[in-house]
């Protein structure tokens, strides 16, 4: 007799079964293991002999280790302890800091490389501790610091304080009387690759309050950064020693520079930034102590400025050495801001008297420096001011579609010395510049010139 029953292939049959074996054995674990705070691993759509396969991150809570998150108990080695385990595995994971809870976390060291490629999610709020005794015997300028961690994203949405305030009492800045002392930084990145740092809210940095240093590829956005305007010292983004850096959609409001670039960082874009109070977007300070630095390759491409001490700056000491290149400011529009377009080779933070700076046969080079499409209001008579070095003049500096009239009313005015470039379209105030044929002609006068000597 025939058999006309249905038979299954081989590979049908072991879908199947592998299918029945996940249903009854595997989802109940499954189950328990979300239940204590992973993503389901392990999700399956069965069609005919097709198995797809979607694996997500483990998720390791704080509260899952210890941290009580009532902002009085330190949650430190909770903390240390999720990231610990998360670190070691393989593939990726979620460090979780949950929303509605304030989680006290005292200065740590968090360090790589990790197996994994770690988000760290701050959903609720994270504080500092509010004495400074918290730092005796420990280094005072990290709070909370990240090394050598690669593929690292930190987003979520929460907030970081660094409950600053007495800090700022003891500083010398706010007390003249105050022996000058470190302070931390509220949240730095060090030797990080491919890093992304994004919607969070910094508050109340002890001093800076985030800074990359040493870092490759970083990409800073939509973030809130906020301080009082006398805070000390606390720049919003401080970049140092670091390449790669996007820093875009952000508010900063601080006590200092809204971003500040310092020594041998190179190739960073910075758009979509509203800064103000604090001390504008700065390109240094550069060469103090006699030291060779270099700064090239910056693109700040949109950015509103207002109730600023400074707008868009470069400041270098006498005495240094190295450069400051390849620098674009574009598109910024200033409200009541002191000093808005400046450079300063000249500049002397210091509590006494800067070494006599007519004497100084070196200085950090300026060149190639553009200002393109700047308006707004400024707060100071001197709305442009190019204070360049005698012992390196600036050189190739460039007014393109400028306008910066008085908040006040009345007229505002260029100051220039030693600062040689161009211009292009209207520039008010009127460009003080010299051009290239005056400072090739001035350097034929000043320089001994035989023909012309005897005369």
């Amino acid at each position: 007799m025939k058999n006309t029953g249905h038979y299954c292939s081989s590979s049908t049959f072991i879908i199947m079964f592998i299918h029945l074996v996940i249903n009854i054995v595997v989802s109940p674990y499954l189950t328990n293991v979300a239940v204590e705070g992973f993503d389901p691993v392990i999700q399956l759509s069965y069609s005919g002999s097709n198995i797809t396969q979607s694996i997500s991150k483990p998720v390791f809570s704080v509260v899952d280790y210890g941290a009580i998150g009532d902002g009085l108990h330190n949650d430190t080695k909770a903390f240390l302890k999720a990231w610990e385990i998360a670190c070691s595995l393989p593939g990726s994971a979620k460090v979780v800091f949950p929303f509605g809870k304030t989680f006290l976390v005292h200065p740590v060291d968090v360090t790589g490389p990790c197996r994994s490629n770690i988000t760290l999610k701050i959903l609720g709020t994270i504080v500092a501790p509010q004495d400074p005794l918290a730092w005796n015997d420990l280094n005072l300028h990290k709070w909370f610091y990240f090394h050598g961690v690669n593929n690292l994203t930190v987003d979520g949405g929460g907030r970081i304080n660094g409950m600053g305030h007495e800090w700022w009492a003891k500083s010398c800045k706010i007390n003249h009387t105050n022996p000058c002392r470190p302070a931390p930084t509220a949240l730095t990145f060090h030797r990080c690759k491919n890093l992304k740092v994004r919607k969070l809210m910094l508050l109340n940095g002890q001093q800076m309050h985030m800074a990359f240093t040493s870092c490759i590829r970083v990409v800073a956005s939509d973030l809130k950064v906020f301080a009082p305007a006398f805070s000390p010292n606390t720049d919003g983004i401080h970049i140092s020693a670091t390449r790669g850096v996007e820093v875009k959609d952000s508010v900063i409001r601080t006590g200092d520079d809204c971003i500040s670039i310092v020594r041998n960082s190179s190739q960073i874009k910075i758009r979509n930034i509203s800064c103000g109070p604090g001390h504008g977007i700065s390109i240094g300070s550069l060469g103090k102590s006699d030291a060779w630095e270099k700064v090239e390759n910056i693109h700040v491409y949109g950015a509103y400025l207002y109730n600023t001490d400074n707008g868009v700056r470069i400041k270098t000491w006498q005495g240094g050495k190295g450069f400051a290149s390849n620098i674009t400011f574009k598109n910024v529009v200033m409200e009541n801001v002191s000093n808005p377009i400046i450079i300063d080779q000249y500049y002397c933070d210091s509590q006494y008297p800067c070494d006599n700076q007519e004497m100084q046969t070196s200085a950090v080079k300026v060149k190639n420096i553009s200002f393109i499409d700047i308006q707004g209001t400024s707060a100071t008579e001197e709305a442009i001011k190019f204070s360049c070095s005698d012992a390196s003049p600036c050189k190739g500096l460039h007014l393109e579609n400028v306008f910066l009239a008085s908040f006040m009313g009345g007229n505002t005015r260029s100051y220039c010395w030693q600062a040689h470039g161009s211009t292009r379209g209207s520039v008010y105030p009127p460009s003080c510049l010299s051009s290239t044929n005056d400072f090739i002609r001035q350097k034929v006068w000043l320089e001994p010139n035989p023909a012309i000597d005897s005369i």
